[in-house]
């Protein structure tokens, strides 16, 4: 017969660790979210920006209890520091990088190449593949790198998930992935189209069948990712097909600084007849382009609020906008043969009813239309602007690729825990 525990004894059953810690490093910044997974409810969230410069800002906002933002300002010296500073402010809300009901640290790492296609947790060969692929995302994998090893001299002892934003278009086919130039020359340096806002595009196109009350293999979704960066996928039963984004996230739509689509040979004009540098011509296209290279804004309610007045400049900057998403739309339509939905997302994407308005005016023979009154209504919800009649759902969904790498992280790490959607 078994002694019964002494009174002093608990027994309650441990709680199992169940909050991830999202972390976003950017080369002169951080944001972050800690969120709850049995829920799927946030925590806390924050920004560290303008790391390294006198001007260093922390805003940090407790997302229960009612808790105010709170704000730091003045130098933060490095990616260490601002950590460091974040895990102070999760500490004093009770929320510390310290506590057991910490399961993981998920870090969006941009670059993943060809061998990370799904999330994965970080081993120092993990690591050094990230840093092996520095050449093919310079502005974005050493930043990662950055805040993956602060994060590990923070909680040595924690799984920490890297989800990469290419991962979600491994799935291209070769004929959508090769660029048509010699093979061995391609191979030898890592060149094809990768695509990114990966974690983007799983998120919209799952949550735009939700919405249409059908499962993800069984829809096939055009997603319009709009926002300073742009892109689109082309997403058949669940799985990318089609992206915009290529080897940089250069290629593809007009973007906020960015050029998208340009004939190769721009580049060797320029520096044989402009006599600009690789690295000038780096900056001109990725910094000096988009629609603030052609309209001098690159914030589309500034652009829209030119038009209105009767600003020529913007106007044709919209314009050219629009016709670039206009193509990339009906050669999507094309590559998956039925559309069921063109899902708008990101900034521009949720909130821009004169983007979304144009994109779609004029597609009316392909089936897509959009309903003025749905189109102008203001609301964070997932929801469709098309008229009943429209062969083709339009949607508006919100993108949240912060849990999107919660719920991959958590996943890996907790496949058997329970979990309630909010």
């Amino acid at each position: 017969m078994t002694n019964p525990a002494p009174d002093h004894e608990s027994t309650a059953a441990p709680v199992e660790p169940h909050r991830v810690l999202v972390l976003n490093s950017g080369s002169s910044s951080v944001k972050y979210q800690l969120l709850d997974m049995r829920d799927r409810s946030r925590l806390a969230s924050g920004l560290v920006e303008r790391i390294g410069e006198e001007t260093s800002r922390l805003v940090h906002t407790p997302l229960t209890g009612g808790g105010e933002p709170r704000e730091r300002t003045g130098r933060i010296a490095d990616h260490d520091a601002a950590l460091k500073a974040a895990a102070e402010e999760l500490t004093a809300d009770g929320l510390g990088l310290d506590s057991p009901e910490l399961a993981a640290i998920g870090h969006r790492v941009v670059h993943g190449g060809l061998r990370f296609t799904a999330p994965t947790v970080i081993t120092d060969e993990v690591l050094k593949e990230i840093e092996r692929l520095v050449p093919v995302a310079p502005l974005h994998n050493p930043a990662n790198i950055t805040g993956i090893r602060t994060a590990q001299a923070l909680r040595p002892d924690l799984p920490q998930v890297a989800v990469f934003d290419t991962a979600f278009h491994t799935t291209m086919p070769e004929a959508a992935a090769r660029y048509a130039i010699d093979v061995e020359t391609a191979d030898a340096h890592r060149i094809r189209r990768y695509g990114f806002h990966g974690t983007s595009h799983a998120y919209v196109s799952r949550k735009t069948a939700e919405l249409l009350g059908k499962a993800p293999e069984d829809v096939n979704v055009i997603v319009l990712h709009l926002g300073n960066g742009a892109s689109a996928s082309a997403v058949a039963g669940g799985r990318c097909v089609e992206t915009s984004m290529g080897l940089t996230p250069l290629e593809g739509l007009v973007m906020g600084t960015r050029s998208g689509d340009i004939d190769p040979a721009v580049t060797f004009h320029l520096k044989r007849v402009a006599g600009m540098s690789a690295d000038e011509i780096d900056v001109l296209l990725n910094k000096r382009s988009g629609l603030v290279g052609l309209c001098g804004d690159n914030d589309m309610r500034e652009i829209r609020r030119r038009i209105d007045e009767g600003d020529e400049q913007a106007a044709l900057a919209f314009d050219i906008y629009i016709h670039r998403l206009k193509k990339y739309i009906g050669a999507y339509a094309a590559v998956l043969g039925r559309v069921d939905a063109v899902a708008f997302t990101a900034g521009v994407g949720e909130n821009s009813a004169p983007v979304r308005e144009a994109a779609i005016a004029g597609l009316e023979e392909f089936g897509l239309a959009v309903d003025a009154g749905l189109n102008a209504v203001r609301t964070g919800e997932p929801r469709l602007i098309s008229p009943e009649y429209a062969r083709v759902a339009i949607a508006v969904v919100p993108t949240d690729e912060e849990l999107e790498i919660a719920d991959q992280t958590f996943a890996l790490v907790a496949p058997d825990a329970v979990r309630v959607d909010n």
